[in-house]
């Protein structure tokens, strides 16, 4: 385990599992938190050792969003300064939620409880999410605040479901219960709440498998496939396969079946 104020964070057998640590507010977001966020991102993109990440909640929300004494705070700021300072801390967001989504090994949301706002950004901006059956919920309720999604919603939520659905829960700010979650395709996968990150864990494993060389390009060209054209991608998969080919795991593959082969002969 290495805790921290905000993230406490562990490694098993090669997935690392983070755990956002302000249980006493549902784990609301707020400046340090999300400088500690990015901080645990980098070390798990640069460990050669870890596979996959699973990302959770301590207690019993998953992620209430944005911290409200924050905003309250941020609005006490000189007339002046209420933009110049909005931009500068939502660069440092989109920061976050971009080094999240670009992440080159598989990653898991198990969405443990409510997760409302930049929480559900947050869960979105994660390859796959996984949802307590009992206690998951999501809403994007920033229209209640009198705010847009500002933590990826509008880019991820489309792709998930569609823009029409999209539009109707951005819009109305309304909280969807788990069983529907999975029906828009906002959940991937449904857990008890006892064996939630057990599940997810053993996911991760299945999904980083592979090798990790080929699922890192494999993502990276994959978040980009809905807005690049059939050659685009096509071009990005032969730069992408030229590497796979030259990796020792590729090599070591090819080199078990052919061994598997001669010794069956």
């Amino acid at each position: 385990m290495n805790p921290s104020s905000y993230i406490e964070w562990r490694v098993d057998d090669g997935i690392a599992i983070l755990a956002l640590n302000r249980p006493e507010v549902r784990n609301a977001i707020h400046d340090d938190m999300r400088a500690e966020l990015m901080a645990v991102l980098d070390r798990v993109n640069r460990d050669e050792g870890i596979r996959a990440l699973v990302l959770t909640g301590n207690g019993k929300a998953f992620c209430a969003g944005g911290d409200i004494r924050a905003m309250q705070q941020r609005m006490q700021a000189p007339a002046g300064d209420v933009a110049y300072n909005g931009w500068a801390r939502q660069q440092r967001t989109h920061h976050a939620l971009t080094a999240l989504h670009t992440l080159a090994k598989p990653t898991i949301a198990a969405v443990n409880g409510a997760s409302t706002g930049l929480g559900t950004d947050l869960a979105m901006a994660c390859d796959f999410v996984m949802a307590s059956e009992a206690h998951a919920s999501f809403a994007w309720n920033y229209v209640l605040r009198g705010l847009i999604p500002d933590g990826g919603g509008m880019y991820f939520l489309p792709r998930r479901i569609g823009l029409a659905k999209a539009k109707e829960l951005i819009f109305t700010g309304r909280t969807v219960r788990t069983a529907e979650a999975v029906q828009l395709g906002i959940v991937d996968r449904v857990a008890t709440p006892e064996t939630l990150l057990g599940e997810a864990v053993a996911w991760a494993r299945e999904l980083s498998a592979g090798s990790r060389t080929a699922l890192a390009l494999g993502k990276t060209i994959l978040n980009q496939s809905l807005e690049l054209q059939a050659e685009q991608v096509f071009g990005m998969g032969s730069q992408a396969q030229a590497i796979c080919y030259s990796s020792s795991e590729h090599r070591a593959a090819v080199e078990a079946f052919l061994d598997k082969s001669e010794a069956g002969k």
